[in-house]
């Protein structure tokens, strides 16, 4: 059974989250979301998420196999700790990649954008 690992902060799940996940689908068996810390959105986007973590977490839950919070100290732990086969990234997702290759030997996929135009979450957040 492959598993695949996607990331992110999920702050108002849309179409292009949905997409990621279908994308990803398609290159293992078990879908496995880590879901972002509120205190490490707030360190790296200078701002406090829309919706806190356990709600994002049980939204996301609902789209996986299985949905997991983020480790708060080791933001690399958690790959360790689920072991995944592949993992997959968004294609603007910039966030703790550069070292990801030192901490994750195996393959990394950068998926394609689903209407980015739209389905940008910041784009959809100045829309509010």
């Amino acid at each position: 059974m492959k598993k695949i690992l996607v990331f992110g902060s999920f702050d108002g799940l849309h179409k292009g989250h949905l997409n990621l996940f279908k994308q990803a689908r398609k290159h293992g068996d078990k879908l496995i979301a880590v879901i972002a810390r509120d205190s490490t959105i707030k360190k790296i986007k200078g701002r406090a998420p829309r919706y806190p973590e356990k709600t994002r977490l049980k939204k996301v839950a609902e789209h996986v196999d299985k949905a997991v919070l983020g480790n708060k100290r080791n933001k690399y732990a958690v790959i360790k700790r689920i072991n995944p086969d592949i993992i997959c990234l968004g294609y603007d997702q910039n966030s703790f990649t550069r070292d990801l290759k030192k901490h994750f030997k195996k393959k990394i996929i950068r998926l394609k954008p689903y209407k980015p135009h739209i389905y940008k979450s910041s784009k959809i957040k100045k829309s509010l």
